[in-house]
């Protein structure tokens, strides 16, 4: 005869349980000692039981976790020993444990606040969204002042409860003109920041249809001074420049631009209370990369073509040449790096006056000896910065994976810039470039591998005595979704931050949806500080940014880090105390191997969650891995550059899969989205 506790597995008051392999036996009054749990509901048989042959009540959990959980329903003690806090709280809300998991909350509370840490500096609440207005075409007009009330934001540590360039470097020659009027998926959140950006002591936000800028005072904060009207088409590009000049008596002008598809419009603000729309553009292809050289606003594609808004004449000027794999700048020229191996320049302050049969003038200004395209550029700004002068400095990367620099000194004057040291470290095309005073970094395709040198100068120049020796080698790996929106490349780029003559620094952001970020040195891959979310939001975008010290004097200014947020909030975060902190760590320049960089693999375990890694880009998983010479992203991250027939060229061997030298893989989220995640041999 067998009842609720004669069957196996209820023998009297003893239960056998079969905890993932594991057998444990303990008492009904243990097991129902907290009342609504799973042991409790389970005891009762609102919840269907299964059991192994020998009558046990299999539960298909982690054993070494239960363990200290069935510990402390017969004791109520704890014993941490070798378990994670975070992966016991975890199994305690499935047992549905109620005191535990808030026993264990607060343990984690220990080292969280809602407050942030001491790099915290401020958080600004989502703006409001601005009203949606009928469709109209507004190409090439001029918009009415509108009034614009600045809005008060919240003071540095509250918390929003309380309150309520990446460098253009791939290929795709061809982009079919019907894709440049695809709008984004519907499903992008209008809260989300899409990306951030800042400009002296201004900060320009983009959502999805508007953006917003912010400006901070030293009396008062940071307070909103301009907001666009709602725009129908999904934001993927944003500029922003706090000091256009216009002329002596106007003085200085705020602007702000935004691109979608080919199309670029532009607003100026010269005080809080009125924004007019200076006009609409089109390039006719997509844009790739929007900023401003001075007073002039800059327009690229990789397709070769250049548009330039200049603030004083309002003249809206296009310029055709060949594919456009990455850009620089310097003062005020333009460098851009083409896909045919030459590096060209355009000087945009002499814009106005130097046409040539209605063109901008385009000067070459050095070729690859090789002719392979340039995917990276990166010009170091010395003392007497001209390209018609004497004294020119460029490091630059290339599709086939080198690294070279090319001077030109006052001994080398009247020949043109020089090749001066070649780096053929890397086995994947150069994503990234930067040439500063005292370090050279460069950064491939794959898996963003990183390789770092130290620069000798001599009376400000490069030298050859010693000459560049090897720093650093690491990664800043990060993992991309599939089906990615144009944006986020923008929003997310890694960086390096910071001026060429100070510390530069990494911004790694592992998995697309996390609230963490890792900042490192930008010379070695050590670890400067771990952001978290103040609020637990996702971090949607980000940059780093100086904003100029108090107007006291000798008052240095300060490097932030904001962080844009999946509910539409900003946060702040304060990197020249983070760096200052590093520097006492190290003791000067020499730095511990010991110290950590990026995520452990404990932390990238965690972060990873229940990512699945695949081979394919596709939405099925693939067992065969992408050599790694294909380096054609997704169309959505537009990465290009023009040479289809170098890269036919290259070695195409499969290895097989988790081999050195590897193909390409990714990964899938809990949401069912992919990861993008690529495995280096360099």
């Amino acid at each position: 005869m067998y009842g609720l506790f004669g069957a196996p597995g209820f023998s009297g008051e003893i239960i056998k349980l079969n905890v993932g392999g594991a057998r444990f036996s303990t008492s009904k009054q243990t097991l129902t000692c907290i009342p609504d749990s799973f042991f409790s509901s389970l005891m009762s048989g609102r919840i269907p039981s299964v059991r192994d042959e020998e009558g046990a009540i299999f539960i298909d959990r982690d054993p070494t976790v239960f363990a200290p959980i069935l510990n402390y329903l017969r004791t109520k003690e704890l014993n941490l020993k070798g378990v994670d806090i975070q992966t016991l709280r975890h199994e305690a809300e499935f047992y549905g444990i109620s005191p535990l998991v808030k026993n264990l909350s607060l343990c984690e509370d220990l080292e969280r606040s809602s407050c942030g840490n001491v790099l915290f500096h401020g958080i600004l609440p989502p703006p409001s969204l601005p009203p949606r207005l009928e469709r109209s075409d507004h190409r090439h007009s001029l918009s009415v002042d509108a009034e614009m009330r600045p809005r008060p934001t919240l003071a540095r540590g509250t918390s929003l409860r309380e309150a309520s360039q990446r460098p253009v470097s791939a290929i795709e020659p061809r982009l079919a003109r019907a894709d440049l009027d695809m709008p984004l998926e519907a499903g992008t959140d209008p809260h989300r920041v899409l990306i951030v950006s800042g400009h002296h002591n201004w900060i320009v936000l983009a959502y999805a249809h508007f953006v917003c800028c912010y400006r901070i005072k030293e009396s008062t904060g940071w307070q909103l001074v301009f907001t666009s009207p709602y725009l129908e088409r999904t934001i993927e590009r944003v500029a922003l420049n706090s000091r256009v000049p216009l002329s002596q008596s106007e003085g200085k002008e705020k602007m702000v631009a935004v691109s979608y598809g080919s199309q670029i419009r532009l607003w100026s603000c010269q005080d809080e209370s009125s924004r007019s729309q200076v006009g609409t553009f089109d390039l006719a292809v997509h844009v790739d990369s929007l900023f401003f050289i001075g007073s002039q606003l800059v327009a690229t594609s990789h397709t070769g073509k250049v548009g330039v808004w200049h603030a004083v004449t309002q003249h809206w000027q296009t310029q055709e040449m060949c594919g456009i794999a990455s850009h620089d700048t310097a003062g005020s020229f333009l460098l851009l790096g083409c896909t045919n191996g030459s590096i060209y320049y355009i000087d945009m302050q002499k814009f106005p006056l130097r046409m040539k049969d209605n063109d901008l003038l385009v000067t070459e200004l050095y070729h690859d000896p090789s002719n392979d395209a340039v995917t990276a550029l990166s010009v170091y700004p010395t003392p007497k910065t001209s390209l018609t002068g004497n004294w020119i400095e460029i490091a630059y990367g290339t599709i086939a994976g080198k690294v070279r620099v090319i001077v030109q000194h006052p001994e080398t004057v009247g020949q043109g810039p020089q090749l001066f040291q070649t780096f053929t470290v890397h086995c994947n095309p150069i994503s990234k470039v930067m040439l500063s005073e005292k370090h050279l970094i460069s950064v491939c395709q794959e898996s963003n591998h990183v390789r770092t040198w130290n620069v000798t100068r001599f009376r400000g120049m490069i030298s050859t005595q010693p000459g560049s020796t090897p720093l650093n080698s690491f990664k800043i790996l990060s993992l991309e979704e599939a089906d990615l929106h144009l944006t986020y490349a923008a929003g997310n780029n890694f960086g390096p931050y910071g001026d060429r003559d100070d510390q530069q620094v990494f911004v790694q952001k592992v998995v697309p949806e996390t609230d963490q970020l890792y900042v490192r040195l930008a010379s070695t891959g050590q670890r400067v500080c771990l952001i978290r979310s103040v609020d637990g939001s996702n971090i949607t975008s980000f940059c780093v940014h100086e904003c100029e010290g108090s107007s006291r004097m000798g008052s240095p200014p300060r490097r932030y880090l904001f962080t844009g947020h999946s509910n539409g909030s900003i946060q702040m975060w304060d990197l020249s105390t983070g760096l200052d902190n590093l520097v006492k760590v190290n003791k000067g320049e020499n730095v511990d191997p010991n110290l950590p960089g990026g995520p452990s693999e404990e932390e990238l375990i965690r972060l990873l969650g229940h990512s699945y890694v695949s081979a394919s880009r596709s939405t099925t998983p693939s067992m065969s891995p992408a050599t790694s010479a294909q380096m054609i992203p997704m169309r959505v991250n537009q990465l290009r550059s023009g040479s289809s027939s170098t890269l036919a060229n290259q070695s195409t061997e499969e290895l097989p899969l988790g081999a050195e030298g590897g193909g390409q893989q990714g990964g899938e989220s809990t949401d069912g989205s992919f990861y993008n995640l690529k495995v280096t041999h360099c």
